[in-house]
């Protein structure tokens, strides 16, 4: 059945997917249409509107994907609500047209010139120009605008701005900044780079999808991987230097937080939300995460894994300075790029070498990183190895990366939900928030290779998955070879399925897999599973507690104090 519908229209307030500048998107279903003659009429209608708008300076782009398209306008960042209706205005008109009608415009353009003249703000405008001209950092949302980061953060209220000559700009200065974004590694590597900026004696400042923190104080808990949570981290008066966790919805719903950074890291791709906002292939992500690179300034640098193929695809389209990092140092990414003369972090044997003008220096060994596991938990090996190129991006010495690559473990205090092992009367447990097949797959080969008497498996999932991406999840945590199942639901996660519903799929899964009806327990909650799980466990066993909820309860269960 033929169809147009209209998915989602939000504003732009940076670098992102489709373009460099702020502005609007709008996602569309096209089904039964000729998507290229659907957005050519698209593209016609906004041209007509930004005409009559007298924005005839802005730019329109699009891309165009199966069963549907996304168009942006640049827009100034005093009218991206306008923007947004006008977006949204010319749809309808390319719809009405594509089925027929006649759009009559004429009511809601004269209605659009209101919202423009109300929304316009000239203050806002000006302060942004005048801070460009002083080259000083300019953040801005619906409540405040501020110049300047860290201690040098000056703030005013949306609708009370200063004139230029009012501002204090020589005290408008900037904070080292860095990106960090990838399917799986983000929070553990903005965690272990804030350690090397401690023994650094910086008070760096994190955001991540758990908190927002500056030096060893949490200011909140929750999900900050956005502009938001970049915003008020870097107006934070204490910030010295800023790691800030970019995900995959961020730069989607919002674009890149920051336009100015010293350098970017990106872990890894895997699959991972895939079919939202029209990113329906694991190599649309890979463009998505690599939008980082228009957020790096002069000087900086891009560090990329070279033993990730869509990574390596990726780096045709990068324009900055990269620094690969890899697991093997006979990677073939690595030694072409170090013929030119480039920058490369590598493992070689059980060494941490960062190679730069031609010179190898060992940052650290395996046995000198804890949440490596002497090199078991290959997975943060990789991201001990990225976290090097990172720092020495931004200028850290090796001995002030080997100290926090040393000081820097597995526990809950360290980095909570990430591999932390508890033991538990003598059985092993490891509590990790892996939630998708590639994650899961790296804890699978790191327990793998520790021993153990018997092993149990507590595992669910969030409802927004598609039914076979939760089945690949129970594959992945099949191949450990487990004794025991306990299968939890995840009432807070629920996102549109019904209670039970994920469960049973991942349980019909395991019968496929050949597991017994007797191996498998469910559970209504993961606090409720760890409870049965950990009344199984006897001396020798070996447990993972896939903790997508009730961490903290479970991190009580197990003696944290």
């Amino acid at each position: 059945m033929a169809n147009l519908v209209l998915d989602d229209v939000r504003r732009l307030t940076g670098p992102n997917l489709l373009s460099d500048y702020p502005g609007s998107i709008l996602d569309v279903s096209i089904i039964g249409f000729d998507t290229c003659d659907v957005v050519n009429s698209w593209r016609d209608h906004v041209r007509i509107l930004l005409d009559q708008l007298d924005w005839s300076s802005e730019s329109i782009y699009d891309r165009q994907f199966q069963n549907g398209a996304s168009l942006a306008i640049s827009s100034p960042i005093d009218a991206l609500y306008t923007s947004c209706d006008v977006n949204e205005l010319a749809w309808e008109c390319t719809v009405a047209q594509l089925c027929g009608a006649k759009a009559d415009i004429d009511v809601r353009l004269a209605e659009l010139k209101i919202t423009l003249a109300q929304e316009r703000n000239l203050a806002l405008l000006t302060l942004q120009r005048a801070a460009a001209e002083h080259n000083a950092p300019f953040l801005w949302d619906d409540d405040e605008v501020s110049v300047g980061h860290g201690a040098g953060t000056q703030l005013w209220p949306f609708h009370e701005l200063p004139e230029p000559d009012e501002v204090n700009w020589s005290n408008a200065s900037a904070v080292p900044c860095a990106l960090i974004t990838g399917t799986n590694g983000k929070s553990t590597s903005v965690r272990l780079a804030s350690m090397v900026a401690e023994a650094a004696g910086i008070s760096a400042g994190v955001t991540s999808t758990d908190f927002i923190r500056v030096g060893q104080r949490v200011l909140d808990h929750g999900d900050y991987s956005g502009p938001g949570g970049a915003r008020m981290l870097l107006r934070h008066k204490d910030t010295e230097l800023a790691f800030l966790e970019v995900a995959r919805g961020g730069i989607l719903r919002r674009g890149l937080p920051i336009d100015n950074a010293k350098a970017a890291l990106i872990t890894n791709i895997a699959a991972d939300h895939l079919g939202e906002y029209g990113i329906n292939t694991v190599a649309d992500l890979a463009e998505v995460k690599s939008t980082v690179r228009k957020a790096i300034g002069a000087g900086g640098k891009l560090i990329l894994n070279a033993d990730d193929p869509l990574l390596v695809a990726q780096a045709s389209n990068v324009n900055v300075p990269v620094c690969w990092f890899s697991l093997h140092a006979d990677n073939i990414t690595v030694l072409s790029h170090l013929e030119d003369n480039g920058h490369a972090v590598v493992l070689a044997d059980d060494g941490l070498v960062s190679i730069e003008d031609g010179k190898n220096l060992t940052i650290s060994t395996l046995s000198d990183v804890p949440m490596t596991m002497n090199g078991a938990a290959e997975h943060n090996v990789a991201n001990a190895l990225g976290v090097i190129g990172l720092c020495r991006t931004l200028g850290f010495s090796s001995e002030q990366i080997h100290q926090g690559l040393a000081s820097f473990g597995s526990s809950a205090d360290d980095n909570p939900g990430r591999g932390n092992v508890f033991d538990y009367d003598g059985a092993s447990v490891m509590v990790d928030f892996a939630h998708n097949p590639h994650s899961v797959n790296a804890i699978v080969s790191t327990l793998s290779q520790l021993p153990a008497e018997r092993r149990l498996v507590l595992l669910g999932h969030a409802g927004d998955r598609s039914e076979e991406s939760i089945r690949q999840l129970a594959r992945a945590a099949h191949a450990l070879g487990v004794d025991q199942w306990v299968v939890a639901d995840l009432p807070n996660y629920l996102r549109g399925r019904q209670a039970g519903e994920v469960p049973a799929i991942i349980c019909d899964e395991l019968a496929q897999l050949g597991v017994l009806p007797e191996s498998i327990l469910r559970s209504d909650t993961v606090a409720q599973g760890a409870r049965v799980a950990l009344s199984w466990a006897r001396n020798g066993d070996n447990l993972l507690l896939l903790a997508l909820d009730d961490r903290e309860e479970i991190f009580q269960m197990l003696g944290r104090e």
